[in-house]
């Protein structure tokens, strides 16, 4: 006989069902990591089958950078402190903690570590990682008006040069953590001596 919280579950669908999924992913993440993260466990886990799960992503690697979008990344909202420097580094600094996270890094490290198998996934990642170029565009243009930019730095490539620094560290970083001197060392010795009046 069909259990009534069973019967509750396989109803579900669309955004219902992909919560429970992105949920239960994030959830293997943490209790298993990446490694032990499989469709079998994630579809037991949320109630449903591999087959609805599959229709959606196409990868565990896939399934995971999904989760990792819906509960740990932040929407990129641009600081705006009033001061270049201090909008840089408090962008990079909360994206360096939510890589650093316990649940979002081993996401982000498992995920890297199957990126040469899927080019498509590879995009995506780079945009969870970066956000590029839109919120350090806005940031950039902001910096324009006050004065702080030569003008003729307000490019996408240019606005790339601080979250590409951060994933190159935290690609390079074994322990998992970036440490503020190195983010400090990233704006005050690379970005700020490219963009300012000279």
């Amino acid at each position: 006989m069909v259990s009534e919280t069973q019967d509750k579950r396989s109803r579900r669908r669309g955004a219902e069902l992909e919560q429970a999924i992105l949920r239960a992913a994030l959830d293997e993440v943490a209790e298993g990591g990446y490694a032990r993260l499989t469709m079998d466990r994630v579809a037991q886990r949320a109630g449903t089958n591999k087959t609805a799960i599959y229709r959606r992503w196409p990868s565990r690697a896939a399934l995971a950078l999904a989760a990792h979008r819906e509960f740990v990344a932040q929407p990129a909202t641009p600081p705006d402190t009033g001061d270049l420097r201090s909008d840089v580094l408090e962008l990079l600094r909360g994206a360096a903690a939510r890589m650093s996270s316990p649940v979002g890094g081993e996401i982000l490290r498992g995920v890297m570590s199957e990126l040469h198998q899927q080019p498509e996934l590879r995009r995506r990642l780079r945009d969870e990682l970066t956000q590029e170029p839109g919120t350090m565009m806005t940031i950039l243009a902001r910096a324009v008006a006050r004065g702080e930019v030569r003008p003729e730095s307000l490019l996408p490539r240019i606005a790339t040069v601080p979250v590409a620094l951060l994933r190159n560290e935290y690609q390079m970083s074994f322990v998992g953590e970036i440490a503020d001197e190195a983010l400090i060392e990233m704006v005050d010795q690379v970005f700020l001596p490219l963009v300012r009046p000279r």
